[in-house]
């Protein structure tokens, strides 16, 4: 007698749950993303095919604008609380210190530096602001910048970047120089957008038997 056959079902695979997690996922991280704010000095920075990175850590920046306008960052509060007081003291301006703490840029003369400070965060704007002044050896007030920040750091690791807009001006990048000079602060990193070496040249072959070394 021969063995009864069973009907064949088709098999069937229930996708309801993980369409349920999939749209919980993706929910999630559109709620939790946080997109990058414009930032408040816009700079095109030249390409380099240089491949040392700018630090992130214990760094005075100093930036130029297309328009040739200065501005002074520094990441550590505790060195920008000392310049706020050494200022405070050279200059009697003043000026409200946790405000200088919070600040993330310096973008304005001295006698405007209260008005700087008690402006919004959002209307702390490049564009918008007269920058440090640093047209001419006569009027260059980064060298006093610099050397309040030299005399915080002193004795400590300072790393001092540049980094200039693409279109900005010889002329603005000479009276930064000559700031730093002033202050003997000869030492700095060029912040520029990096980019690979081109093929056959030196600094690609350099590089091509480093990996080879490597593996």
């Amino acid at each position: 007698m021969g063995r009864a056959k069973l009907p064949r079902k088709s098999t069937a695979i229930d996708m309801t749950a993980m369409c349920d997690v999939a749209f919980l996922l993706l929910s999630f991280f559109i709620l939790t993303t946080k997109f990058k704010p414009a930032e408040a000095i816009a700079v095109e920075t030249p390409s380099s095919v240089a491949s040392k990175v700018a630090p992130n850590k214990d760094f005075v920046l100093v930036t130029i604008d297309k328009d040739g306008k200065v501005f002074l960052t520094m990441d550590d509060e505790q060195k920008k609380e000392l310049v706020a007081n050494t200022v405070n003291s050279q200059r009697n301006l003043g000026i409200n210190v946790a405000a200088f703490k919070k600040a993330g840029f310096i973008g304005a003369p001295l006698n405007g530096l209260n008005s700087f400070l008690s402006l919004p965060e959002e209307n702390r704007k490049g564009d918008q602001l007269p920058g440090i002044p640093c047209k001419d050896s006569t009027n260059n007030e980064l060298i006093y910048w610099m050397q309040v920040v030299k005399d915080a750091y002193a004795g400590e690791k300072m790393d001092l970047l540049l980094k200039g807009d693409n279109v900005a001006k010889y002329p603005a990048f000479k009276n930064v120089i000559a700031a730093f000079k002033k202050n003997e602060l000869l030492k700095f990193q060029m912040v520029t957008n990096p980019e690979n070496a081109p093929e056959g040249s030196e600094l690609w072959k350099s590089s091509m038997k480093g990996e080879k070394q490597e593996d």
